[in-house]
């Protein structure tokens, strides 16, 4: 613990704005108790300057380094980028092997990382909950190590110069209505600075659905796509599944991944088997709810979007209720229930990946959400997104 070089970093912005007060009262003093000597400690200025921050930081040393983090799982995601993305072109090769050991202080808006790995007893934690992650690194404890995201956002393959953008996420990739919700919440920010803000723009983005084709790609090791079954409450083989890769057909009300978490907020257990089966290789939990797949759907009309909005509601507050929505079947006459044989709401996938090619009349099944960093897919384009245990960059472990 003592022998890594020791960087803290907080986000003065994030969240309510409190991390600079919460480091002055606990962290700080905290650490002085420990006679933990600080080699920098810094506030985040602007987008992307944790990113800088650690790049730098780490250029100066051979071996792990330590971070202190104080923020939500934006600037997480930045530190992450920052450094994977500057290793893929060849830099930083002193480094190549090394650990990234990071002590998480959550302090953003949803903390979505921080609440999985240290689950909330109530929506109002105290300042001991906040430096959980901090006492497991003052006593030396366990670190777990972060599954990453990598999403390859491409051009159309008919462009003469074919273009790629690159994002990784150690939290949530999502299309559909997720990635709608966080790009139009954006500008709620200042007026809602906590999760309500969500719960407004999902709201606003409830009767929309997602055209778009996706191709679910197998884990590594068993080389199958697998899908929850709730009746047997296990995962088992998707019966389509074509020498590994599935071929689903939208439309989509929703569609998410997540790596290394059960939930995007403290209450919000989307992908709660996550810590429920925990993998046995690196994967992504997929959750995703295709209307067509209502027994009482006819024909795409308004009047069958605003019908299906209220089954789509029943998914998220279902997710509230520790995760239940996995649990969500059709009755024959379409209505929502947790009894009887019919097909699952939402179809709860474990793989190794999946793609996006979405229609190119639909503008908003093109926005692309990476750990709440929002991208555009060019018309023609596709995202592939897939699981990854770090090979050739820094290893980002977590002190639990």
């Amino acid at each position: 613990m003592a022998s890594c070089p020791l960087l803290v970093i907080y986000n003065p912005v994030c969240g309510d704005s409190t991390a600079e007060a919460f480091f002055n009262e606990h962290i700080f003093p905290r650490l002085e108790e420990a006679h933990l000597q600080v080699v920098q400690k810094i506030a985040t200025g602007a987008a992307g300057h944790a990113g800088t921050i650690v790049s730098e930081f780490i250029e100066k040393y051979e071996g792990d380094v330590t971070v202190i983090l104080g923020s939500g799982d934006g600037t997480l995601h930045e530190i992450i980028n920052a450094l994977s993305l500057e290793l893929l072109k060849g830099t930083r090769e002193k480094v190549a092997s090394s650990s990234v050991r990071l002590v998480l202080v959550p302090c953003g808006t949803a903390n979505a990382l921080y609440c999985s790995l240290f689950k909330p007893d109530s929506m109002h934690e105290g300042p001991a909950y906040k430096l959980k992650s901090l006492e497991a690194f003052i006593g030396d404890s366990n670190v777990v190590p972060l599954t990453l995201a990598i999403t390859t956002i491409s051009s159309p393959q008919s462009t003469q110069q074919s273009c790629h953008k690159v994002a990784i996420s150690a939290v949530v990739t999502s299309t559909a209505l997720h990635a709608s919700i966080l790009h139009d919440s954006e500008s709620l920010r200042k007026e809602m600075p906590g999760i309500e803000r969500f719960k407004v723009a999902a709201w606003n983005n409830i009767t929309r659905w997602y055209s778009s084709q996706v191709k679910l790609l197998p884990t590594p090791s068993a080389g199958v796509v697998e899908i929850y079954d709730p009746d047997q409450k296990t995962f088992v083989t998707r019966d389509d599944d074509d020498h590994g890769i599935v071929d689903v057909i939208g439309p989509f009300a929703y569609f998410l991944s997540t790596v290394n978490v059960d939930r995007l907020e403290p209450a919000f257990r989307i992908t709660p088997l996550v810590s429920e089966f925990v993998p046995a290789e690196v994967s992504l939990d997929i959750v995703m709810v295709r209307p067509h797949r209502d027994p009482t759907f006819v024909t795409d009309t308004t009047g069958a979007r605003q019908a299906f909005a209220e089954k789509a509601t029943a998914v998220l507050t279902a997710a509230y209720q520790d995760g239940n929505h996995i649990n969500l079947k059709y009755a024959d006459d379409g209505k929502i229930t947790t009894e009887g044989t019919g097909p699952t709401v939402v179809e709860y996938i474990r793989c190794g990946g999946w793609e996006w090619i979405p229609d190119d009349i639909d503008e908003k099944a093109q926005l692309l959400c990476s750990d709440g960093a929002i991208f555009s897919i060019e018309k023609g384009g596709k995202a592939v997104c897939r699981a990854a245990a770090p090979a050739d960059g820094p290893r980002f472990v977590v002190y639990v």
